[in-house]
């Protein structure tokens, strides 16, 4: 039986800049038996708006690139040129991911591996082998959370704005994998992979004008188990965009400014009460009792929700499985974001708690001293390079050693 092709599906607005870039990097790959789609895309209204015409210049002239290439490995969707653009609400990145998966998903074999992608991310030669290689050794795993790494570009201000960001991601991912959350993955749109079938599964990508890529995980979880490790992994560009309404580019923008209002660090303490209610979901199945998370899910349900689950569950199994679905990915993200507004710790404090945790439970030693009057603003590159790095260390240990235990509801039960 023949390997599974891989599909790259890739959406491209305003990418001049880049594309080349990423190109080269598929060019270059082990593997050379891929598809790649390409949606250039954008609304057609703004073929009428002179703010946006560069855009759509730029659009244009990238489809004619694209053309120019003649690989018969490229398919091209066009949605950019006049009359053929998103109309109405219809639009955004969610948009162009959906369209491009759809077509992968009706064109590949069920055992074909659909790759998202973005058109500023860079990657090694080995990338996609070491897609395919996880693939062949794990047949049923529904979905794919890969490895990222945000390289320094050398601009201060900018470096310090990414650094800030990815301590933020890496220290929420860190923290619920060290209470065995199966929601534990990072949602980066240019690193993840799902096999045809559960895409199909699934229904699909819901779009989103932002957040796709975490809803979709979110559902992956939800159907079946994701693996976490590759031995290559993403390098996704540290740069300012408005393309989306929240992720890297709005991040370091309003980082620059000096707002992290919408990223805090969140303190280790937070994630206690989840844990707790984790360990209770098994007691739940016999009855109601008390949690650390009841009078936030009252407030957020108009009431508990453990009675409805224990009605429509056979089993404990079937219950704590229900439960894990109630209480997702984002209701702890809305849980954690409450208790920060009640109970704010700086993020300072919330970093160097969290380095000291992982130092006593993984053994991992920071690159360099960090002093305990650190701060994001004022402290130099290289101090929030080595406390980035440390925080990638530990979230890789977490990721390597769950390489073989893959992850989501299904997991809690083998």
């Amino acid at each position: 039986m023949p390997d599974p092709i891989l599909h790259i599906a890739l959406p491209v607005l305003d990418e001049t800049a880049t594309i080349s870039a990423v190109l080269n990097c598929l060019f270059l790959q082990t593997v050379q038996d891929f598809r790649l789609y390409v949606c250039v895309n954008q609304p057609d209204e703004w073929w009428n708006e002179p703010s946006k015409r560069r855009i759509c210049l730029e659009n244009a002239s990238l489809l004619n690139f694209l053309h120019s290439l003649k690989d018969e490995r490229i398919v091209i969707i066009d949605r950019t040129s006049p009359g053929k653009g998103w109309l109405g609400k219809n639009h955004g990145i969610g948009w162009a991911r959906k369209t491009l998966m759809d077509r992968i998903s009706e064109v590949a074999d069920k055992k074909d591996i659909i790759v998202s992608m973005d058109a500023d991310t860079s990657f090694d030669p080995g990338f996609l082998e070491s897609i395919l290689s996880n693939v062949l050794v794990n047949p049923e795993v529904v979905g794919y959370s890969i490895p990222y790494y945000h390289r320094i570009t050398g601009i201060e201000d900018l470096d310090r704005a990414m650094l800030r960001y990815e301590i933020y991601m890496r220290a929420y991912a860190i923290n619920l994998w060290r209470i065995k959350s199966p929601y534990c993955f990072t949602a980066l749109g240019s690193a993840i992979a799902v096999p045809v079938w559960a895409y199909r599964a699934i229904g699909g990508l819901t779009p989103k004008l932002s957040g796709e890529d975490f809803y979709f995980l979110q559902k992956l979880v939800k159907f079946g188990t994701i693996l976490h490790w590759t031995t290559e992994q993403v390098y996704p560009a540290a740069r300012l965009s408005e393309r989306v309404y929240f992720g890297t580019g709005p991040a370091l923008i309003k980082g620059l400014a000096g707002n992290w209002e919408s990223y805090p660090i969140y303190n280790v303490e937070f994630f206690k009460p989840i844990s707790e209610a984790y360990k209770l979901f098994p007691r739940l199945f016999e009855k109601d009792i008390p949690t650390p998370l009841d009078e936030f899910l009252a407030c957020r349900s108009g009431g508990l929700p453990w009675a409805g689950i224990r009605k429509n569950s056979r089993s404990r199994e079937q219950f704590i499985r229900a439960c894990h679905e109630k209480i997702d990915g984002l209701r702890i993200l809305q849980y954690l974001k409450e208790v920060d507004r009640k109970y704010p710790v700086p993020a300072e404090l919330s970093t160097l708690e969290l380095i000291a945790v992982i130092a006593e439970e993984q053994e991992i030693i920071p690159e360099l001293e960090i002093l305990p009057d650190f701060t994001f603003s004022g402290s130099s590159v290289k101090c929030l390079n080595a406390i980035r790095n440390t925080l990638a260390r530990a979230e890789m240990s977490f990721r390597k050693r769950h390489w073989t235990q893959v992850s989501g509801l299904n997991a809690i039960f083998n």
